[in-house]
């Protein structure tokens, strides 16, 4: 992924009902200083120019961790994420890290049952906690319905 891809993640993200997306760190600059940080993690899927699938990817020299993994609706249970998945965690590998996590919310059944399939384990044994550092950063949820 790079940032010319963009334009088209986003409006693969603005595409998924449910998806939040967060008003700095999604935007055109937060992405970019992403990608500039992890430039060779991240990973899109495309069919004939359209952007079907990505992986924002990187990490911080320890653990790598995935953020808005998502596929188009009409291109699931055809590999796609699992290749995407297969790629960043191969390019994780090659910068020396060898742990990945995610987040999931948990009413996104689809994606927790996919990540269980692939072979993420899900921890019971921890809690996450996070602190907002810029008030400014919203989240928004699609509600496509």
């Amino acid at each position: 992924m790079t940032i010319e891809d963009y334009d088209l993640v986003y409006k693969l993200w603005m595409s998924i009902d449910g998806f939040g997306i967060r008003s700095i760190d999604d935007s055109r600059e937060g992405v970019e200083r992403f990608l500039k940080r992890n430039p060779s993690t991240s990973v899109v899927a495309e069919d004939q120019g359209r952007v079907v699938g990505a992986i924002l990817c990187g990490h911080d020299g320890r653990r790598g961790c995935f953020y808005h993994v998502c596929v188009h609706k009409d291109y699931r249970k055809q590999g796609i994420g699992k290749a995407m998945a297969v790629f960043a965690m191969r390019a994780l590998k090659e910068e020396e890290i060898n742990k990945v996590s995610l987040i999931a919310f948990t009413s996104n059944e689809v994606g927790n049952r996919f990540w269980r399939s692939a072979g993420f384990t899900f921890r019971e044994d921890l809690n996450y906690y996070d602190f907002s550092l810029n008030e400014g950063n919203i989240t928004k949820f699609n509600h496509l319905n």
